[in-house]
């Protein structure tokens, strides 16, 4: 690597270009923290394909067909709803009662009764089945199978039924998996804020696990290390505020660097997307100019923030500051 074709691009990152370079493809992280509102439904379930009911049936009658004389009740215990969404009751042959609440699969029960034993009573109970349950899967005391009682659960509610969140977690964060698409919110929102306690469906799994993105600090900061993300997004500013600033005796606020790389396929020499894989963008923080640019450049998961001694003026400067960092990135990230 040399000066005439150093292997990567140098941007100098101003108030001017740093909403375009905001567009550019996303990198270090496949996830996105994309998230479903709180929608409050009944309060009541709904009956799906696997339950099972049980059925009391009541007739004070004598000779009832399904009740014996001395007990004058008799139990239909783990009915199972099937594929076609029906129940066996003996006499009725298929009842349908998927898609019903409890107290409507028990009127439709009793009024398939009615023609045969006009008297009959029906007591339903539902015991939800893999449909009306929700899997919670980690980062919690009790991880397991959880039925649903209602269609107005909420992910708060699971977490709490789970024990909490394992205080072990360092910024936990809470995943929801549902029909095949991946949901994404830190746990510190989702307790602040009540428009994210999002309603649970059958079927749902949700995972609470460490937010692993992080940045790399090398250079003259307070800090030489892995420095994992507190928040949803950081700007170039804020994270020199977390590493513990720049050094006061080393560190050129002139020399402040982010370096970056971006897949190949992102490469473009329109001006949509980074001009070649590897990014180096530079901040000036003696300058407004520099500060505001500093303040909407966001940093990316893997990025290496890197505060130098020296101006960064070209290339061949550049060049120089990044060979003895190199070595101590390799030792942080290995």
């Amino acid at each position: 690597m040399d000066a005439r074709n150093p292997g990567f691009a140098l941007v100098p990152v101003t108030r001017a270009n740093a909403a375009q370079i905001e567009r550019w493809p996303a990198t270090g992280w496949s996830g996105g923290y994309r998230w479903i509102g709180a929608a409050a439904g009944p309060d009541s379930p709904v009956i799906r394909t696997g339950d099972r009911l049980d059925l009391t049936i009541w007739d004070s009658q004598d000779n009832a067909l399904l009740v014996p004389n001395e007990a004058r009740a008799t139990q239909m215990a783990g009915l199972e709803v099937t594929p076609q969404g029906t129940i066996f009751v003996p006499y009725l042959n298929e009842v349908a009662v998927r898609g019903k609440t409890p107290a409507d699969a028990r009127v439709a029960v009793q009024s398939a009764l009615a023609p045969v034993m006009p008297s009959a009573q029906v007591q339903l109970t539902l015991a939800p089945g893999k449909q009306n349950s929700v899997d919670l899967v980690s980062g919690v005391a009790r991880p397991g199978r959880y039925p649903l009682p209602d269609r107005n659960h909420s992910i708060l509610s699971l977490i709490a039924e789970g024990g909490g969140i394992a205080a072990s977690l360092r910024n936990p964060l809470v995943r929801l998996i549902r029909d095949g698409h991946t949901y994404e919110i830190r746990a510190d929102r989702l307790f602040a804020d009540a428009s994210t306690n999002t309603t649970l469906h059958g079927g749902d799994k949700v995972l609470v696990e460490e937010d692993r993105r992080y940045f790399t600090a090398l250079g003259a900061t307070g800090a030489e290390d892995l420095i994992y993300f507190q928040k949803d997004d950081i700007t170039a500013l804020e994270s020199l505020s977390i590493i513990g600033g720049l050094s006061d005796t080393r560190a050129n606020p002139k020399g402040v660097v982010v370096l970056r790389e971006y897949p190949a396929k992102t490469v473009r020499t329109d001006g949509s997307g980074p001009t070649m894989q590897q990014v180096v963008f530079t901040f000036d923080l003696t300058t407004a100019e520099g500060l505001f640019a500093a303040r909407k450049f966001r940093i990316n998961p893997k990025d290496t923030v890197l505060a130098t001694e020296s101006e960064v003026t070209s290339v061949r400067t550049l060049l120089g500051l990044l060979g003895s960092a190199a070595g101590l990135a390799d030792r942080l990230e290995g």
